[in-house]
Parts: structure tokens; C-alpha cells; sequence
């Protein structure tokens, strides 16, 4: 496996898709191993994508879709306007919120920022926010929406770790909350050091807070109704994806905004989504038979184990790894290929699938926003048209405070489990 893993490097560096990185590389275990079928390398992409859960990750990015194309967002843009208008850096709050309410409807960091930056960054630039600032705003705050149900990061990991969908949904809508307030209260220090003004002299009244919410009140739903058809038994996780997409459907119908032509143009850009997705994933049968065939996930143990078998001391290996994985690999790859080598690790220190689940995904998310390879970031930097280097200035009290945030929730696992525990 480490002539494979540095075919997979090399093809990385080379600008290689991440989809055939992962499959060539594959391959080349196989080559490296004559008594393994060559049929393998064909049954393999197929059987990894036939898993009745797997049907969880077309239908939520389908119904985010839907949701996207139902006028929801410029709903939930006036709701947090009128909730934190008010505040100092008022329309960086906004995007704050904006981005916790995102968490419902799109699920996907990199698709939340890139909106975000074409709505918000203009306004932003003239009421003399700086262009790294903005950037970061909208690139940072992104991390809540894959946080907050339902995130296509969230299904994956439970999808291939087999670690409970509704619980991860339960724990990431507080943790996602958690990171808002944190990302408000950085937003807010900035802006009163920087001199940032607010949007309106007084706060909403009840009356003004009490439209804007019934206005949005079928997409504040959305998440809550996910954990409540889950817990309740009346779906299994992919059979709430069913319903969201149903939901999605009659969200749009109701707000009118929804016509078949823009259903169409929807069914468009859901399969060119779960197509890139779903190629990795087959390809990654390939690239991943080898891990547990060379019994990785033992030796990586041991080794980790050997230095410490202290449960900090292995969870703080993990996130040095997870770090530095995140900062060059996309999200997705690394969560279908590490999960199965360090989920079974941190379970053996007594580590709660669940707990690790929202800090791996978090962390490798995290990677979106910080270069050099942060998708995310490249994402607001090119619709702003602003250099790396000025995003990259702007960057270090927003990372400062997520890395906080992590190391809160790794000492502090009830904050994180808390809400599955209570509901499940």
C-alpha cells in the first residue's frame, strides 16, 4: 500500500481528477499482487456503490438542489437580516446566519460559499468591509452549513463507518449552532476593532421577527423534520432522503417559484453532482480493498498505540493527520478512505463513534477553507476576483477561532453528544 499511496500522491500533484487518482492507483495494487483475480478490479466500483444507503446521498443533494431552486435562500436572506441587521458588521452576520440556515437546504460548503459570495460580497465591498475580510466571512461561516443537517459529508462518514445517520444529524445541528455563535462573536470583535457599521440603528421588532420567520418557516423546518422522521421510526435514513426530496417538491410549489422548467434544470445539475460523487465513491472500492487486505487499520494502532494509549493524546494524532489530509485532499476522498483506518482506532480508546464523526468531519471541512488546495476558498476568491494572499491575511482569526471550537468539543464530548443522547 505505500507504492499505492504514492502513485495516488504523484497523480495528485500532476492535477490528475481525484477520481481516477484514486482508481489508477487502485489498480496498482492489484498489479503488485498476482494471486488477487483481476476481476476484482471490475467488481469492485460496483458492488461499493450497491449499499441501500448509499441511495441517502442522491436524494439529499437532489432535494438540496430543490430547495435551492425554490426561492428559500432569498427568504432566508431577509429573515437574517432582520435578526442581526442590527449588530455590529450587520451584514457579516448576516452571512453568519445565513450560512446556519444553509445547512438545511444545501448541505455542501463549497456550493453555500460560492452563493453566498455572488450575493453578499458586493454590498459588503461598498459599505467598506475589506475585500479579505468578506472572503473570509462567507468562506469560514460555509463550515456550518456541512455541519448542520443534512450535510453530504455527515451521510458519508455514517454511510461508510456504519455509525448512526440521525444521530450524527442530532449532534451536528448543535455543533453547528455552537460554531454560529463562535463565528458571530469573531465577526462582531472584528468589526468593532475595524469600525464596521451596522445595517439598521435599532433591532427588529416581534412583529417584524414574526414575518420573516413565517415567510421562511418551511425551510427552518426542514432539518428538525429529517431528526424527527428519523427518530420517530418513520424513516430510515435513506427513506427520509425520499422525503426531503418530496418535501423540497412541495416547498417550491407553495412559494410558486417552482415550475417544471426549473425542475428540469434542477434533475440537470443533481446528475452531474451525484455523478462526480458517486465516481469517486466506485473507484474508491478499488483504492480502498487494499487498506483492510493489509490490515492497515491493525498496524496504524498499533503504531499510534505504542506511543500513547491515552484517549487525547491518540485523538490529537488523529487531527494532526486529519490537518494536514484536509489541506490537500478533497473532503469526500478522505472521508471514504480514512474513515474505515481511524474510526476503528478512536473506538478502541473509547472514543464515541459519534463524537469522532462531527470532529473528522469538521476538520477535513475545514480543508475547503484554508489553502493551499481549499475548494471553498478558491471558490470566493475567483467570483470576488481577489489574490489568495489578501484572503490569506484577513484568515487567521477565523481559523483561530475553529481550531477553539475543536479543541472545546474534543475535551468537552457532551457537547456534542448531548442532543443525540437526549433524543436517542
Amino acid at each position: 500500500m505505500i507504492l499505492v499511496g504514492i502513485i495516488f500522491i504523484i497523480f495528485l500533484a500532476l492535477g490528475m481528477p481525484v477520481a481516477f487518482a484514486i482508481g489508477i492507483s487502485g489498480v496498482a495494487f492489484f498489479l503488485q499482487n498476482s494471486q488477487l483475480p483481476f476481476t476484482m478490479i471490475v467488481q469492485l466500483p460496483i458492488s461499493q456503490t450497491q449499499n441501500f444507503a448509499m441511495l441517502a446521498i442522491p436524494l439529499f443533494i437532489f432535494a438540496g438542489n430543490l430547495m435551492n431552486a425554490s426561492g428559500i435562500t432569498s427568504r432566508l436572506m431577509r429573515l437574517s437580516a432582520v435578526l442581526t441587521g442590527h449588530m455590529r458588521g450587520g451584514l457579516a452576520q448576516v452571512s453568519v446566519v445565513l450560512s446556519t440556515f444553509m445547512g438545511g437546504v444545501s448541505g455542501s460548503a463549497i456550493a453555500d460559499a460560492s452563493m453566498e459570495a455572488r450575493i453578499l460580497s458586493p454590498d459588503m465591498i461598498k459599505r467598506g468591509y475589506s475585500p479579505g475580510f468578506t472572503a473570509n466571512v462567507i468562506s469560514w461561516t460555509a463550515l456550518i452549513t456541512a455541519t448542520i443537517p443534512p450535510g453530504i459529508g455527515i451521510i458519508l462518514y455514517g454511510t461508510i463507518g456504519e455509525v448512526s445517520i440521525g444521530r450524527l444529524f442530532a449532534s451536528g445541528l448543535l455543533v453547528g449552532l455552537l460554531m454560529m455563535i463562535a463565528l458571530m462573536f469573531t465577526v462582531w470583535i472584528t468589526a468593532v476593532r475595524r469600525g464596521y457599521s451596522t445595517e439598521r440603528e435599532k433591532p427588529a421588532t416581534p412583529k417584524e421577527v414574526l414575518a420573516a420567520v413565517k415567510e421562511s418557516i418551511w425551510s427552518l423546518l426542514f432539518p428538525i423534520l429529517l431528526l424527527v422522521g428519523i427518530r420517530s421510526g418513520i424513516f430510515t435514513p435513506s427513506e427520509v432522503g425520499s422525503f426531503a426530496c418530496v418535501y423540497a417538491l412541495a416547498v417550491g410549489f407553495f412559494y410558486k417559484e417552482l415550475t417544471p422548467a426549473k425542475i428540469v434544470h434542477t434533475l440537470g445539475e443533481t446528475v452531474v453532482d451525484v455523478g462526480a460523487i458517486m465516481f469517486i465513491i466506485a473507484l474508491s472500492g478499488i483504492f480502498g480493498y487494499g487498506i483492510p487486505y493489509e490490515r492497515i487499520p491493525d498496524l496504524l494502532t498499533r503504531m499510534i498505540l505504542g506511543i500513547s494509549e491515552n484517549q487525547f493524546i491518540v485523538m490529537g494524532i488523529i487531527i494532526f493527520f486529519l490537518i494536514i489530509l484536509g489541506m490537500f485532499i478533497d473532503g469526500s476522498v478522505v472521508i471514504l478512505l480514512f474513515t474505515p483506518i481511524f474510526l476503528p482506532l478512536a473506538v478502541k480508546v473509547g472514543i464515541d463513534p459519534v463524537h469522532f464523526g462531527i470532529l473528522f468531519c469538521t476538520i477535513i471541512t475545514m480543508g475547503n477553507m484554508t489553502p493551499p488546495v481549499g475548494l471553498a476558498m478558491y471558490a470566493v476568491c475567483s467570483v470576488m476576483n481577489i489574490s489568495i494572499g489578501t484572503y490569506i491575511r484577513d484568515m487567521w482569526p477565523f481559523l483561530l477561532t475553529i481550531v477553539i471550537m475543536i479543541l472545546i468539543l474534543v475535551f468537552f464530548p457532551r457537547l456534542v453528544l448531548f442532543l443525540p443522547n437526549l433524543l436517542f
